[in-house]
């Protein structure tokens, strides 16, 4: 890092807390203004923190790393505007019908106050578990690679950069709320877009091109049925990534991700209509198309990069590990270390705070969220709007000290950051997933069908996680039904499978209970909105709207094509 760099990370920092100082002194006296920014945001703003939002140190790590182990496997997951597309027509006139906040209070309009408090309790667990402790682990990782700072203050530098990142976005997400979300993804998102397309540049420009990279990865078989690092569709018989598993298992993951994840669908509740929040549904789906191109991709020409150094009798380009592997995980920063210039370099840098910040901005956000009005207010119906407004500042602090606490924890996993993401989401969405779809599309749905299929999908997950955990800690352990159920089965197998179950549960039991009243789902399921919801519905759309949304869903099935 030279002063140049420094002085472009110093003039962003400046950029950014300009636009917190005038976020800060807008007016926020109740909770709406807080958690939705007043719902008055536009398309352009809801779109970019999607985008932002979704993009975290999970991809600046773990996407490229997994590019750099397993070329194109991971890319089900990211090539998902297609999935946005669902979220902006499908429910968003759902989710703006019923006024709601979170998406918990959504499953208490259409099911019962158990379902809401299950969903809640799911949500917030895994948000501090998951999704807090993993971007800022990795978010250590990244600059301890990228400043190529060992210790600091006899202190370990992940920690200092670990810890320094929590503590400036928790600041500007507890006192700016959700229009701090908003504003500033309008700022980072450019500014990571830009970096990495830079990266991308670059790092064709030393491998020599295209070809080289697609030469040198189809050449590499990742499987015994033939598959190469460049194969989209691998054998069923393949042992992480089999082709009907994969385009199952990440339609459910994102399903539940895009669609009702209070994470995600919290920027499109604070549109200030259906139109804006559709369209920017829109807009985030066009930029979903870029993660693979902006970070599996260079993941891809790092492991091109080693592989032509090493053939020419250098050292390779990636950095060791301990068993002398190259380290996958370290795909990203090396590129940023290694191969940019001075001013370029501080300006990937400022890319990935902003990755950083915007998706712990918003996952911080969301969770004071869900705290704040699906527990506190819950509970004490009658608070002031202000208070509200102070709980979820208290609540995020609390987020974020559990957070950091998680992280020692979190660092045994580093090696496999993105995958570990995924697993536990595996078991995670089938049964919110079952919930909500059946919710929407079948009126017989009842409160109680709702409630179990969040109850089992919560118990069956929970029992996959513990076998998981007993199993790789027991080498010795008899092989049973149990065993390869909850354990030997192909992950994104026992996702769908698990999907199935959680549906037949909801079905099951709906079917056996009281079906819920037409004054309780009314504009809440699909046949039964109102002539001036569905007018309304109507004109919030137009050919335009049509068109990109076919543009998205086109440019994807040729993606599946070209890397089938």
């Amino acid at each position: 890092m030279q002063f140049l760099d420094w002085l472009v990370i110093a003039v962003f920092f400046i950029a950014l807390i300009g636009i917190i100082v005038w976020v800060v002194r807008q007016k926020q006296n109740d909770a709406a203004d807080y958690f939705l920014g007043g719902k008055d945001a536009t398309w352009l703003a809801i779109g970019a923190s999607i985008f932002a939002s979704n993009i975290g140190s999970e991809h600046l790590i773990g996407l490229a790393g997994a590019g750099a182990s397993s070329g194109m496997a991971m890319a089900h997951w990211e090539i998902q505007g297609w999935m946005i597309l669902i979220l902006g027509w499908v429910f968003v006139p759902f989710y703006t019908r019923s006024m709601v906040y979170t998406m918990p209070e959504f499953l208490e309009r259409r099911y019962n106050p158990q379902s809401r408090t299950i969903l809640s309790l799911i949500s917030l667990i895994s948000y501090v578990l998951t999704k807090v402790a993993v971007t800022v682990y990795a978010g250590g990782l990244v600059f301890q690679q990228v400043f190529g700072i060992k210790e600091l203050w006899g202190i370990d530098f992940f920690w200092i950069a670990a810890i320094g990142l929590v503590v400036l976005t928790a600041i500007y997400t507890i006192f700016g709320g959700m229009r701090s979300v908003l504003y500033t993804s309008v700022l980072q998102t450019p500014i990571l877009l830009l970096g990495s397309l830079i990266i991308l540049v670059l790092g064709f420009k030393e491998l020599g091109g295209w070809d080289v990279l697609m030469e040198t990865c189809s050449n590499v078989k990742v499987n015994d049925h033939g598959d190469s690092m460049t194969n989209l569709i691998r054998n069923n018989g393949d042992e992480n990534f089999p082709w009907i598993g994969a385009l199952v298992g990440s339609s459910i993951i994102g399903f539940w991700y895009w669609c009702t994840d209070q994470f995600i669908v919290q920027r499109v509740l604070s549109g200030k209509d259906e139109k804006e929040a559709r369209r920017g549904t829109i807009f985030g789906a066009y930029l979903k198309l870029l993660p693979v191109f902006l970070f599996l991709i260079p993941g891809m020409i790092a492991f091109a990069l080693h592989h032509k150094y090493v053939t020419a009798g250098e050292s390779g380009f990636l950095p060791l590990l301990a068993n002398g592997y190259p380290n996958a995980d370290a795909a990203f920063p090396t590129l940023v270390a290694k191969l940019l210039p001075a001013g370029v370099k501080g300006l990937v840098v400022c890319g990935i705070l902003a990755a950083l910040m915007s998706s712990l901005a918003s996952l911080f956000n969301s969770s004071a969220m869900l705290f704040t009005i699906d527990f506190y207010q819950k509970f004490r119906p009658n608070t002031p709007q202000k208070h509200l407004v102070r709980i979820g500042q208290a609540a995020t602090i609390v987020i974020v000290i559990l957070g950091i606490l998680w992280i020692p924890i979190m660092r045994s996993v580093g090696d496999v950051l993105y995958t570990y993401l995924q697993d536990v989401q595996s078991v995670l969405a089938p049964g919110i997933a079952a919930a909500f779809l059946l919710g929407i599309c079948w009126k017989r749905t009842s409160a109680m069908g709702g409630m179990w299929g969040l109850i089992s999908g919560m118990i069956v997950g929970l029992t996959r996680l513990g076998a998981k955990v007993y199993y790789s800690n027991v080498t010795d352990a008899a092989d049973s039904v149990f065993k390869y159920l909850f354990y030997d089965l192909n992950w994104l197998f026992f996702c769908g499978w698990m999907f199935l179950f959680c549906i037949a549960v909801v079905v099951i039991v709906s079917l056996s209970t009281k079906a819920p009243s037409a004054e309780k789902i009314q504009g809440l399921v699909f046949g039964t909105s109102t002539p001036e919801q569905e007018l309304a519905t109507r004109q919030s759309w137009d050919k335009w709207d049509v068109i990109h949304s076919v543009i998205i869903v086109g440019f994807t099935a040729m993606f599946y094509w070209y890397f089938w």
